[in-house]
């Protein structure tokens, strides 16, 4: 739906009245973004948090297999309403699990959110003012694969990284690059 959106305003564009008096250019958000410095911090505090889950998920998991082989080598000596006990204990800190693993994703999530924001609202400002700044009414975020030509010319990456002060040696990671950590 969003790419048959930027394709009609663009052909709407090519194709409506005043057409040249347009100016659309284009920019690669996710490599804007990756050369952020705030970047490195947030990765880093993600992970941090990240690690955090999971040490409390090994240790339920512990738990639950320390239970689980309580169970199997006592089980043959215990009573009925025994054995029932123990079998809901453990199917108790499976449910546990289960709603951890749940919580937990949705809490990561959140934190990548909590931490991205400033830094894309960051981004989104400069190629606001970038755009402003350059008539352009229109840009295209190229990393969501919905151009279906652009001019090199109308990259306005540079002029945004300039616009957030980035470093002149930070490169623009390539196409078929991994960033560079």
């Amino acid at each position: 739906m969003k790419k048959l959106f930027v394709i009609l305003t663009v052909a709407g564009m090519t194709f409506g009245g005043n057409t040249w008096a347009q100016k659309v250019a284009h920019i690669n958000l996710n490599d804007l973004l990756l050369l952020m410095p705030e970047r490195k911090k947030a990765e880093s505090d993600i992970q941090e948090y990240a690690k955090t889950l999971e040490t409390q998920m090994r240790t339920m998991n512990a738990e639950y297999e320390s239970k689980v082989q309580d169970y199997s080598s006592k089980e043959s000596i215990m009573t009925a309403p025994v054995k029932a006990d123990k079998q809901k204990e453990i199917s108790d800190l499976e449910d546990r699990i289960r709603n951890f693993q749940n919580t937990a994703q949705e809490s990561l999530q959140k934190k990548q959110n909590e931490l991205l924001e400033p830094m894309i609202n960051k981004a989104k400002k400069g190629i606001e003012d970038v755009a402003k700044e350059n008539s352009y009414k229109m840009v295209v975020d190229s990393s969501q694969g919905v151009l279906l030509y652009s001019d090199p010319s109308d990259d306005i990456m540079n002029l945004v990284k300039k616009k957030l002060g980035l470093t002149a040696s930070a490169e623009t990671p390539k196409k078929d690059e991994a960033p560079k950590k």
